[in-house]
């Protein structure tokens, strides 16, 4: 007997269908059977599933000799079923890796309970992930299991039944079965959660509900959404038949008065013409089912008068209101703007203040932010402003005066600050001034093209405009600098008359000066357990990919490798799992890298900043040949590497098993990389360029020999919290044009 019997029906989804039953059949948790419906498909859903069922024994094919509809297939596939819980899954959607596994645990933590909800995420056809939103419903916190008055709002999650994995025993019991007509799933769910004796909530997405561009039942205009009256009256008729369950008919009329305002006011989803016929279908069931004292909400009173042409006249209203305002706003807009261009016009006029300096990043903080305190440090008569864009509040750093683009402070300091720090550029047509000093940092060490090089690649080079880049380029005074082969690279991408200071990056200070208390507080602020060794997973952006998921199963590498391990996961969308720690939205990179023991990457940038620390890094360039055609790249990493380097997911996990991640060979690769591109980082190169910069010095603070530096022990063969290097020692500056 399987645990788990997953039943899939099939109708007109070809397209779709393989990846749905691939997505089952390549669960970690491999106790399952697949019970794959074909419901008379005209398609080649039926061939596909029998080709399945001959490679794979799980698959258990059926196929009916009529199209029954979704709700009739899946009760043929429970009639086939064999497992402890039935998981339903419409054949247009995927399981996450790892869903059962964690529904598994899930079920053994809380005793097998009648049924465990557990969340997904809408996937579009665009790229787009949106997560439920009603996931606090699904937390895990408080006792388990639970009967529904104890967690009512379970009623409000997205009414279907490819959320849940119900018993098969309290299934068949209770005789639960699917009605005919479209949603279906609404006189099974209520009836299921409000039978069930004993219920559990998995707080992770373990379904991706795909939202089709054209063919979802949903999006599709026909009268057979008029079942839905049908649906409520059977959900009403089950209540009838048991008096212990009358307490809930005040929130299933709430519900179902809400299910009817959104069917009604959802455009396509009604024909043409119907729309009075469903209000007087839907004033008769409020009627009907009407509990007295249900708080209503007053968009209720639609259905409860059946105001079908008040609707359509307030309806009328409601757009020529919405085309004024937004008429209005661009008005606003365009009289705003004028008057911004007319007032960073006249500040332009005004004397420059050399007391001013305005700091912006694209992301994060990065050496922006490192500048911003070598400034209040070293020059604190300057005053310091940052670039806050909205959304970025949270990556501000402590000190500086917020600024939001846009706005006439924006403009204003823009015009009349004497400093200007950037990684990327200004927000606006900057006009720089005779006399204004623009330091641009630039985004660490480039390993993928950049600048010019990127019209070589079309992918990669989608919103570049040369004559804008250069125009850029023109207003620059000096770029910074962490190596030879930075400095070769940014002056032959961006030419131009700037001075590139090539006295390393100002960013990687602070991994240089942290001390182990640092390290200490770092790790214990994001979650990391104490004596763990923390894995930093930071890949590339893949310009030819339309979403950023991991290339790596990292559930999988941690399960592999055992209890000893985390994985601090950056890697641009949310990531979950056991001993997954996301850190995606960490305003600053410096940190993590403090946090962690190792670096796990493949193309990012973050390798040349990792170096420096002198901790274990691996290489992952299994799509290597991919990325180097779509974006370009100035070193292969597999030729010169900072460490140990996977060719696959397996060899990965190898590496990190048997302990080649942090041994001799991976030191010395490491300490080749770090001599290389990694000279002058000593924890001072922030205050360099401040005093070249701002006081004019050229007798500026030698540089720490690398062979002086303490670097930190190698992860396995230390506690898990580093020690970090300190500087000392003379080393000649230069500084390059």
């Amino acid at each position: 007997m399987p645990r788990f019997s997953v039943i899939v029906p099939a109708y007109k989804v070809q397209a779709y269908l393989p990846e749905c039953l691939d997505s089952v059949l390549s669960q970690s948790y491999p106790d399952l059977e697949l019970i794959a419906v074909d419901d008379c498909s005209p398609d080649a859903c039926g061939t596909i599933i029998d080709e399945y069922a001959a490679r794979d024994a799980r698959v258990k094919p059926v196929h009916l000799a009529a199209n029954q509809g979704l709700g009739r297939a899946r009760n043929a596939g429970m009639a086939e079923a064999t497992g402890d819980y039935l998981v339903f899954l419409d054949s247009d959607d995927t399981l996450t890796p790892d869903a059962l596994r964690a529904v598994a645990d899930r079920l053994k933590e809380t005793g097998d309970p009648d049924v465990l909800v557990f969340d997904y995420a809408r996937t579009y056809w665009d790229g787009r992930e949106v997560r439920n939103q009603l996931a606090a419903q699904l937390t895990e916190q408080g006792p388990a299991p639970f009967r529904l008055e104890d967690r009512p709002g379970l009623l409000r999650v997205l009414m279907v039944a490819w959320n849940k994995a119900c018993r098969r025993d309290f299934v068949e019991q209770h005789g639960f079965r699917f009605p005919p007509g479209y949603y279906e799933d609404t006189p099974w769910t209520f009836p299921v959660l409000l039978s069930a004796q004993s219920l559990a909530t998995l707080d992770r997405v373990c379904v991706h509900y795909r939202q089709r561009r054209q063919g979802s039942i949903l999006g599709t205009t026909s009268d057979k959404h008029f079942d839905l009256f049908e649906q409520y009256d059977r959900v009403f008729a089950y209540v009838a038949e048991r008096p212990e369950l009358e307490r809930w008919r005040p929130e299933l009329f709430r519900r179902m008065v809400d299910h009817y305002m959104t069917v009604f006011t959802k455009p396509g989803r009604l024909p043409r013409g119907s729309h009075g016929a469903f209000l007087r279908r839907a004033r008769a069931h409020y009627r009907r089912y009407r509990v007295p004292g249900a708080r209503l909400r007053p968009r209720h009173a639609l259905v409860r008068f059946g105001l079908h042409r008040t609707f359509r006249a307030l309806r009328l209203a409601a757009a020529v209101r919405r085309g004024t305002l937004r008429c209005a706003v661009k008005l606003v807009r365009a009289a705003r703007t004028a008057a911004l261009r007319l007032h960073y016009r006249c500040q332009l006029r005004l004397p420059l203040r050399s007391d001013r300096a305005v700091f912006a990043a694209r992301e994060g903080r990065g050496d922006p932010a490192a500048l911003a305190e070598a400034f209040r440090t070293h020059v604190p008569r300057v005053s310091t402003a940052w670039v806050a864009r909205p959304g970025q509040e949270h990556a501000v750093p402590a000190g500086p005066r917020r600024l939001r683009p846009g706005t006439a402070a924006y403009w204003t300091a823009l015009a009349r600050s004497r400093y200007l720090v950037s990684d990327a550029g200004f927000e606006g047509r900057l006009r720089k001034r005779p006399g204004q000093v623009f330091v641009q940092t630039r985004q660490g060490t480039p390993l993928g093209y950049a600048g010019l090089d990127l019209l070589e690649r079309p992918a990669a080079a989608r919103d570049l405009d040369p004559a804008e880049l250069l125009r850029g380029v023109d207003q620059w005074d000096y770029v910074l600098s962490g190596n030879r082969h930075a400095t070769l690279t940014w002056e032959r991408v961006h030419p131009g008359g700037y001075t590139t200071l090539e006295y390393g990056l100002p960013r990687n200070d602070v991994l240089q000066r942290a001390t182990a208390a640092d390290v200490a507080r770092l790790r214990a602020a994001l979650g990391v357990p104490e004596g763990a060794v923390a894995i930093l997973y930071a890949p590339a952006h893949r310009d030819h990919r339309r979403t950023q998921e991991p290339l790596l199963d990292l559930e999988r590498i941690v399960r592999r490798l055992g209890p000893r391990f985390v994985v601090l996961a950056r890697t641009g969308i949310p990531v979950r799992g056991t001993r997954i720690i996301d850190v995606s939205g960490h305003p600053d990179p410096a940190e993590l890298c403090l946090a962690s023991d190792a670096l796990l990457t493949d193309h990012a940038p973050v390798v040349f900043d990792y170096a420096g620390l002198d901790r274990p890094i691996v290489v992952h360039t299994e799509d290597w040949a991919a990325y180097e055609a779509v974006r370009g790249l100035y070193l292969d990493l597999r030729a010169f590497p900072p460490g140990a380097v996977a060719r696959s997911e397996d060899e990965l996990i190898d590496i990190f098993a048997t302990g080649h991640w942090c041994g001799s060979r991976s030191a010395q690769l490491r300490a080749a990389f770090r001599e290389r591109f990694c000279p002058w980082d000593d924890g001072r190169a922030a205050e360099r360029v401040v005093r070249r910069v701002v006081r004019g010095e050229t007798e500026l603070p030698p540089v720490v020999p690398l062979a002086d530096r303490n670097p930190a022990p190698a992860a396995c063969a230390r506690s898990p919290l580093a020690t970090v290097p300190q500087p000392s020692g003379p080393l000649p500056v230069t500084e390059s044009r």
